[in-house]
């Protein structure tokens, strides 16, 4: 009888662990917990503080229970902190209990809370697989970076031979021009370079390879994504009983 109890307690929490209402009120406390992290930057009138640290209280103990509820909830509680976004969750959630009155370690408390708005990455299924594609989609794209440096060194060679008597400062050598090719790409001081008709057509060709090779990198993690998806799908049909041949 106890037993039975006991299961249906278990179940209840797990259905409301895993229910999209209660997945949506937690996205909507991270979303406060991040306008009051913003909301503490001003200088605010002190009732208004109160109710803010008030809330801040509030939403700490909430995020207590929550991860709580989460780890009653897993059938697998040794492997419960095998899965890293777990262990973050925990890590920013223990983290949040720290008073921040201690002078010592405010400054800690705070960037701890202010990591909390990151939460929504752990919640949002979306998101999380986003971030561990990334992550496994950066080793294989160090080819592309190389890529990126020999387009650079390339264009800077070229630079440098037929432009550093137009302008020296810009061109004067190889260095100089990978740096100034660099200030190209992220269009800082675009018009010390914008308005020489000497090289205006260079710069125009670097950009042209350099947003193709940006583009070859966006579809490449669009790929990867896909691929992982695509691999997600054929593992749940092969969970659930369906035959299925790539």
């Amino acid at each position: 009888m106890e037993t039975s109890r006991s299961d249906n307690w278990f179940t209840t929490i797990k259905r409301i662990e895993r229910s999209a209402l209660f997945q949506g009120f937690i996205i909507g406390i991270i979303v406060v917990a991040a306008l009051t992290v913003g909301a503490k930057t001003y200088s605010l009138p002190y009732g208004i503080d109160k109710a803010i640290n008030f809330l801040d209280n509030f939403i700490t103990v909430f995020f207590l229970a929550e991860i709580s509820l989460r780890f009653i909830a897993c059938d697998d509680k040794r492997g419960f902190f095998k899965d890293p976004w777990n262990i973050f969750d925990t890590v920013i959630v223990i983290g949040s209990l720290m008073p921040i009155s201690d002078s010592e370690m405010v400054v800690v408390a705070r960037l701890l809370r202010v990591f909390r708005v990151l939460r929504l990455v752990s919640i949002i299924p979306d998101l999380r697989f986003l971030i561990n594609a990334l992550l496994k989609a950066i080793p294989k794209m160090g080819y592309i970076a190389l890529l990126m440096f020999i387009i650079f060194y390339i264009f800077a060679a070229v630079g440098s031979l037929f432009f550093h008597q137009v302008n020296e400062t810009l061109w004067g050598d190889i260095a100089i021009s990978m740096l100034t090719l660099f200030r190209v790409a992220t269009f800082e001081d675009w018009t010390d370079y914008r308005n020489s008709y000497s090289y205006r057509n260079f710069v125009n060709i670097f950009l042209g390879h350099l947003v193709y090779i940006i583009n070859s990198k966006i579809s490449y993690i669009l790929e990867y994504i896909k691929y992982k998806k695509q691999r997600i799908n054929v593992l749940t049909l092969k969970i659930n009983g369906f035959n299925f041949q790539a």
